[in-house]
């Protein structure tokens, strides 16, 4: 089984830095690996482990910092990682990023048997870009996943989070999955496969590698935009009171019919 990963690196801070684009500055700032993706590497390689002769391929689209994340996913049983960065990919949305990852996947591995990613990103929250790429490659997808149920030849079946209970759903391979995040801690690498990365190449793609034009990539391939970026400033005047409960209960009656909250006339 071919298992295509996909992680992105996210800011570890919160002084967040903007460009001139209104896109987040990557170089020179300390990243991790996005949350989401640390939970669906452990679902690709829980698959790798119930399959005979599977691999993981790592993929990560950014400047060539990310070759650090990329070692971290080998030094935790990842058998291939995949760096693609070229200038030109610079500004992308989710649309330009889903696209040169599809493209990437394609011309790496076009045998894949399953794309795993996470459901979200933290530095974007728009849940987008996984879709994206199932719809580039022309799969089916399956989002918001919790667990693996059960893996045969062709399919997969996996349990599905809903907002009123959770969701058996059974899809054909190849196929796109989007991991959530789960209750359990994930797995931190050990000396060993600290080394073993250390000795891994990593390949790096570029636009021309990929088969891309220029106007299909970064800002001018992104056909949405960041108008304005702000941090949100809260205005509220917190009072702290420490009461018993009648007076809790007369000091919340009197606050809420100041602000016309009951209508007493009814």
């Amino acid at each position: 089984m071919k298992i295509a990963l996909c992680i992105k690196q996210v800011p570890d801070t919160t002084d967040i830095r903007w460009t001139e684009n209104n896109t987040i500055q990557r170089e020179g700032v300390e990243s991790v690996i996005n949350p989401y993706d640390l939970y669906a590497m452990d679902f690709a390689l829980k698959l790798k482990a119930m399959a005979d002769d599977s691999t993981v391929t790592v993929f990560t689209m950014g400047p060539t910092q990310a070759e650090n994340m990329l070692r971290k996913a080998l030094a935790l049983g990842c058998d291939d990682a995949i760096l693609i960065s070229d200038r030109k990919f610079a500004g992308a949305d989710t649309y330009a990023t889903g696209l040169t990852i599809a493209s990437a996947i394609r011309t790496v591995m076009p045998d894949f048997d399953l794309i795993v990613c996470g459901q979200f990103a933290v530095d974007g929250d728009t849940a987008q870009t996984g879709p994206n790429i199932a719809n580039f490659l022309d799969i089916p997808q399956v989002t918001y996943v919790k667990n693996i149920v059960g893996l045969e030849k062709g399919a997969l079946t996996v349990s599905k989070e809903l907002e009123d209970g959770v969701e058996i759903v059974k899809t054909t391979l190849p196929a796109l999955v989007c991991v959530l995040k789960q209750d359990f801690e994930t797995e931190r690498p050990l000396i060993g496969g600290i080394i073993s990365a250390s000795k891994k190449e990593i390949k790096t793609l570029s636009m021309a590698e990929i088969d891309l034009a220029p106007e299909n990539c970064g800002l001018k391939g992104s056909p949405t935009y960041v108008s304005k970026a702000f941090r949100n400033v809260s205005t509220h005047n917190a009072q702290k009171f420490k009461l018993n409960l009648d007076d809790s209960v007369a000091l919340l009656d009197e606050k809420l019919n100041s602000l016309g909250v009951f209508d007493n006339d009814k």
